[in-house]
């Protein structure tokens, strides 16, 4: 008769046997004996090789609940717990159990990644198990020595005064005009627009308010252009949907993130530019055309919602009209 042996039974097993290896002399029934009485009292259940392990399971989870206290972003919160869950489903081990080498093996394994996005994997990794050696999960924290991979660094690539112009020309509808003004004129992240309401508008200060990263609330401000296109176009609607920006077809609703670049990249081609355009590239265009324009950094840094000066310094590029007008304006003969 086939007797299926449970997995506190073969965990028994295993103990007695490798302390019959340590000590040959010791009462085997009775080490058996009183092992069994102890496993009795909890529920043991063994974890294939191809599991992930219930440990790292549970301290993802108390993770992403702790970060949740914290006042991360759903956005945030979602891109931490699908890294961390690729992860788990490579790695399989219990969180006391992974080393150095095996988060630099599961991080070897994106080959086709830019370094960019290879950091990114990693920076989660080592918050997540720098929380759980500060919590005391653990005793050593294996990405700590971990670093960061070399980035190249590449100026954004803004658009010129020109393509900008060459956008606003190619607009064929108040929708796509609106679009290219209020991202322009706000320097807005794709996220934070897409999550505006038409009365979140204060058309008297010509402001509005948006949730930014880290939660973080923000004022941003619209040019008269702005103003002007974003009126005509919500003035063009006759729907009750309180969206900012809506489909165009029935029925009306929020137009997707997707939505946004697509039409943006449309606007592009119809321009006729050869540079990739998306909602990003004009929030790029704010920031680059803004600073040579003269804007303290310290203002741009506020507008855009950065938390480092560094990120905003990247902006602060001068072209070359405006090199050789600093020159001529500033060199002693």
């Amino acid at each position: 008769m086939n007797v299926q042996v449970t997995a506190g039974e073969q965990m028994l097993s295993e103990i007695v046997s490798m302390l019959f290896d340590w000590l040959p002399t010791i009462d085997v029934e009775q080490v058996r004996n009183k092992l069994s009485s102890i496993i009795s009292k909890y529920h043991v259940q063994k974890v294939e090789n191809h599991e992930v392990h219930p440990d790292l399971h549970e301290k993802i989870n108390l993770f992403l609940a702790s970060k949740k206290l914290e006042g991360l972003s759903p956005i945030t919160l979602d891109s931490y717990k699908l890294d961390l869950k690729i992860f788990a489903e490579h790695v399989k081990k219990r969180t006391s159990e992974i080393t150095s080498a095996d988060i630099r093996v599961y991080l070897s394994q994106f080959q086709n990644l830019k370094m960019s996005s290879i950091g990114k994997k990693l920076s989660v990794i080592k918050s997540f198990f720098s929380w759980l050696a500060s919590e005391e999960f653990i005793q050593r924290d294996p990405a700590a020595k971990l670093k960061p991979p070399k980035i190249e660094k590449r100026l954004p690539k803004a658009l010129t005064i020109e393509e900008l112009e060459l956008l606003r020309e190619s607009c064929q509808t108040n929708r796509q005009r609106a679009f290219i003004e209020v991202l322009y004129a706000t320097g807005c992240r794709l996220s934070e627009i897409y999550q505006l309401n038409r009365e979140d508008i204060n058309f008297h200060t010509q402001s509005t308010k948006v949730i930014g990263k880290g939660n973080k609330e923000r004022e941003v401000y619209f040019s008269f252009r702005a103003m002007y296109h974003l009126k005509k176009y919500l003035m063009s609607r006759n729907d009750n949907e309180p969206a900012l920006f809506i489909t165009e077809r029935k029925p009306y609703r929020r137009l997707s993130k997707r939505g946004i670049q697509r039409e943006i990249a449309k606007i592009a081609s119809l321009a006729g530019l050869e540079k990739r355009v998306s909602p990003h590239t004009l929030r790029h265009t704010f920031a680059t055309l803004t600073l040579n324009n003269g804007a303290e950094l310290a203002a741009v840094q506020a507008m855009l919602g950065h938390e480092s000066p560094s990120t905003t310094q990247i902006y602060a590029q001068l072209t070359d009209e405006k090199k050789r007008e600093q020159h001529k304006k500033y060199l002693v003969q």
